[in-house]
């Protein structure tokens, strides 16, 4: 199963349109998870980034109250921007423009029930130029507050005084995070170091399988769940603490 339809009482998911008419407009955030399809080499599901954003936005969002702060959770959208994997098998893509009209339409449809911020959280490195223009025309056309939170970017210091500089796609930190939350999907057998087969200082690669062997980087037999879930305690603490400052902060503009 990509999403977890077994809602909580915070998801959009679990609500009636009378639940949601109060719902939204009351939360200081609705929450959209997103992720993507693609390869994630010979030993993780195509769903990985789908896997964290839905698992990393609960913690996010049950965590939430303990710093005075209330979320609706929207269903994590699973398809992204991964045209750079599509010549591995499993893939899924929407085109840039496609996947940017499709957050801005979220956007809009949210604004529209009264919500007052939108926070994306962001599972998959592709989405992220977008999401920024989506975000940017919907805070102008709307005045809807949108907040892109790219998950790593908040455990990316942890994460590399733990495993380095090598820890990318479906490497040491995806492996990791995927033993944590669903040991199952995981195929031991497979897990090995994957190979670089180029490494640029500025040229773009056209497609991943250009600079890796079987589809991933790092050393996923390095992944570590029990360190990955004290990783995960901290980043949903600096989440929320930044999100709760920016609100403080445009209190005062």
């Amino acid at each position: 199963m990509t999403v977890s339809l077994d809602y909580e009482d915070y998801d959009l998911g679990s609500m009636t349109w009378e639940d949601a008419e109060e719902a939204i407009p009351d939360a200081d955030f609705v929450v959209l998870p997103t992720g993507s399809i693609e390869q994630h080499s010979i030993h993780l599901p195509v769903t990985v980034d789908t896997l964290r954003a839905e698992n990393l936005t609960r913690e996010l969002v049950e965590a939430a109250p303990e710093h005075d702060l209330s979320m609706v959770r929207l269903p994590t959208l699973p398809y992204g921007y991964s045209e750079h994997h599509m010549p591995l098998a499993g893939t899924i893509t929407l085109q840039p423009d496609t996947y940017r009209e499709v957050l801005e339409q979220i956007a809009r449809s949210v604004h529209e029930h009264g919500a007052k911020r939108l926070v994306i959280v962001n599972c998959h490195g592709g989405n992220r130029e977008p999401m920024k223009l989506a975000a940017d025309r919907v805070q102008r056309d709307t005045g809807l507050e949108v907040s892109p939170v790219h998950w790593t970017n908040f455990a990316r210091e942890q994460l590399e005084e733990r495993f380095g500089d090598d820890w990318g796609h479906a490497g040491d930190h995806e492996t990791s995070v995927t033993e944590l939350f669903h040991p199952d999907l995981v195929k031991e057998g497979k897990k090995e170091p994957q190979v670089r087969k180029a490494e640029y200082e500025a040229r773009q690669y056209t497609y991943f399988p250009d600079i890796t062997e079987q589809g991933g980087l790092g050393d996923p037999t390095n992944a570590d769940p029990e360190f990955m879930a004290d990783v995960v305690a901290d980043t949903t603490e600096s989440i929320l603490e930044t999100l709760k400052a920016d609100i403080e902060e445009a209190t005062k503009a």
